[in-house]
């Protein structure tokens, strides 16, 4: 069982996902750059097949939706598959049970994400598998989308159409061995509206081997799989331990400032404190998710066990933010967690923080935003009733990464705002540091760079995709 933003190894051969309950489904096919190559790369109940059939939507099963994505086909150019839920007659918080899982040739469960804090969003990313290594890993996502499927299509370079969507083709008959057709690349992508997925025999996986592997078995890679034969494919060799992959050095006008590190996670319930050893000195970010009616609170501890200054202090149902926090010489950061329910925390580095553009961004609660572009304006929209504290950290030419320039408090408002705010050369770290509410962030004006980015070095990414290694769990 994985939490959200959790990621490992899978091994690279036609995977068989499930996602339950009751969602329409549909699958993205993304390259670095995180967005399609066309509408031929999205997978639905209207195009069930990609073109070079390396994922199929396979149909429907006592309320589960089985795709197949076979690792082994997925094109050169792709380099993220992204599994993608939606709803049409309510929000992901009101689907009970809703999960992804995917399972190897022999019915082995490798990866499974059961969201259990989705909100008012009508869409979302579950869950994406995506190139590491020269092999392949699962990453649990649970990025919702209050505008729904068409936000989130549009987010990642579909062209989405007004209007109605073309007829469901027939399904292709079970024994046929011919391949899919190509998918028109002049019909632009339609939002589907709810349709039954041609119902397909269950998945029947043979009985696992404990001593033996099959031998490689070359099939073409469009062939479909006949459902009333079990599920066969090549015997993958054996996977090895993620080894520390460096991170890509920095171009000339990468963001470097502040260390990348490998994310720390760990779930509890009610009051704790929480340690996590071998951190770079300097700031961090702290994501907290509390699931509850009652009171939450965080503060980092001194060397003396003694509180330091409230990261959290909320009584809002259901917490969740993302707060800065700093780790001290020792490398060791300790914080004291008050929670009235089950909870979820991850310590981040700062290049995990949500990069600001002109297209919208929605959020809710405390976060922290990262401005890497030229001058801009910053358009917020604040829909809570509490206050909406905002700080500005310019830190191009500060070249010290264990600590944070001075801030600037740009924003002290109570209530519904709408708020303009001028945004200096980035980089600039954007802190919500207090937000009781659904807020939205857009920037507009936004002009180039008139300078490369200068920092002090220590960073190597401004992606935390790239972050080498697996998040580590913390264990109770």
């Amino acid at each position: 069982m994985m939490i959200k933003g959790a990621n490992a190894f899978v091994p690279s051969v036609p995977l068989r996902i499930a996602v339950r309950s009751g969602v329409d489904v549909m699958a993205l096919l993304l390259t670095e750059r995180g967005r399609v190559r066309g509408d031929g790369d999205v997978v639905f109940h209207g195009a069930p097949v990609h073109p070079s059939g390396a994922v199929r939507l396979l149909g429907e099963e006592s309320g589960t939706i089985w795709l197949e994505t076979d690792l082994t086909a997925v094109e050169g150019d792709i380099a993220r598959v992204l599994v993608v839920g939606s709803t049409e007659g309510g929000a992901m918080r009101d689907v009970h049970g809703l999960s992804v899982e995917a399972y190897a040739p022999d019915g082995t469960s490798v990866a499974r994400y059961d969201v259990s804090d989705a909100g008012g969003e009508t869409a979302m990313v579950l869950a994406e598998l995506y190139r590491r290594a020269g092999g392949w890993k699962f990453r649990a996502v649970g990025q919702g989308y209050v505008q729904g499927l068409a936000g989130l299509a549009t987010d990642h370079g579909v062209d989405v159409a007004d209007t109605a969507p073309a007829p469901v083709p027939a399904p292709v008959p079970a024994q046929a061995p011919a391949p899919p057709p190509p998918v028109p690349s002049a019909v632009p992508f339609q939002v589907p509206p709810p349709a039954q997925v041609p119902a397909q025999p269950p998945f029947q996986a043979p009985v696992p081997v404990q001593a033996q592997v099959p031998p490689p078995v070359h099939a073409p890679a469009q062939a479909p799989v006949p459902p009333a034969v079990p599920f066969q494919v090549p015997g993958p060799p054996p996977v090895p331990a993620p080894a520390a992959v460096p991170a890509p050095a920095p171009a000339p006008t990468t963001w470097t400032y502040g260390a990348v590190f490998e994310p720390y996670a760990q779930t509890g319930r009610d009051n704790d404190v929480i340690t996590v050893d071998a951190l770079p000195p300097g700031p961090v970010i702290v994501d907290l998710a509390v699931r509850g009616d009652g009171y939450t609170g965080l503060w980092p501890l001194t060397r003396f066990n003694k509180e330091g200054d409230n990261l959290v202090n909320s009584t809002e149902e259901d917490y969740r933010g993302r707060v800065l926090a700093h780790v001290p010489d020792s490398g060791r950061l300790r914080l004291r967690l008050r929670a009235d329910g089950p909870w979820e925390l991850r310590v981040l580095p700062l290049a995990a923080a949500a990069h600001l553009s002109e297209q919208q961004l929605e959020g809710r609660g405390p976060d922290v935003l990262l401005h890497t572009g030229g001058t801009a304006d910053l358009v917020l929209r604040y829909r809570g009733d509490d206050n909406l504290i905002v700080y500005l950290f310019e830190l191009a030419g500060h070249h010290d990464s264990t600590a944070l320039p001075n801030g600037e408090n740009v924003v002290n408002e109570i209530g519904k705002r709408r708020e303009t705010v001028p945004l200096p050369e980035g980089p600039v770290l954007v802190q919500l540091e207090m937000a009781d509410g659904p807020w939205r962030a857009q920037l507009k004006h936004l002009e180039p760079r008139s300078r490369p980015f200068a920092g002090d070095g220590s960073g190597q990414v401004t992606d935390i995709r790239h972050a080498q290694g697996r998040s580590r769990r913390g264990r109770r």
